[in-house]
């Protein structure tokens, strides 16, 4: 899917007066905003695939945004976080900061270091993004390989031999140097180490 090129900030508060402000703020140094005033509101929002980020208060009605933060991730929902609280304290900034928040701002706070949370926050997703189309083609060859195939592949990352592939999977050695040669080709693999490589890129690892 192509990436669209307009950056755009969710912003999740149950303060409307914060919620329009902060999205005033942030128009008008051109970026386009969504307003949420509940995660479930957010959350049920068609999201186009650009770059973005959100703009969460850490105190929200039932749940913390700390919680939410573990829940998105959970979710799939990778784009960058910058917290804001009236309430926040050190312990607090460090947990979500280690839980992959890019900042965490105590309101009240200046416009300029909101600014510069959201503008570095969408740098980082518009990197994100883009290494994740680099990986597509990858991930499209790895669709097109058989589940028998895919088990061979999961067996060369745990970095056996054809033999003992064979005898793992009950085949013959011949059997499995053909899946072998099929997957490097439809990969396009030139060596073992090289596909190594490019399962690791795209999240496939060994049987265990």
């Amino acid at each position: 899917m192509e990436i669209t090129p307009v950056p755009v900030v969710y912003i999740i508060d149950d303060d409307e007066p914060v919620r329009d402000g902060l999205s005033r703020l942030l128009r008008s140094i051109g970026l386009h905003t969504e307003i949420f005033a509940t995660p479930d509101e957010f959350l049920a929002f068609q999201r186009p695939n650009r770059p973005s980020c959100l703009v969460l208060d850490v105190r929200l009605p039932g749940k913390s945004g700390l919680v939410l933060q573990q829940e998105f991730a959970q979710l799939g929902l990778r784009m960058p976080i910058v917290f804001m609280t009236g309430y926040g304290n050190i312990e607090m900034s460090v947990k979500a900061m280690k839980a992959g928040a890019t900042d965490f701002l105590a309101k009240p706070f200046h416009d300029q270091d909101m600014l510069d949370a959201v503008t570095a926050a969408l740098a980082r997703d518009s990197k994100r993004l883009a290494a994740e189309q680099s990986l597509a083609p990858l991930r499209d060859a790895y669709t097109r390989l058989s589940e028998r195939e895919r088990q061979v592949l999961g067996h060369i990352l745990s970095g056996l031999l054809n033999k003992q592939i064979a005898c793992k999977m009950n085949l013959s050695e011949v059997t499995i140097k053909i899946h072998r040669r099929k997957i490097m080709s439809k990969m396009g693999a030139r060596s073992v180490a090289e596909l190594v490589l490019m399962a690791t890129s795209i999240g496939i690892g060994p049987i265990r």
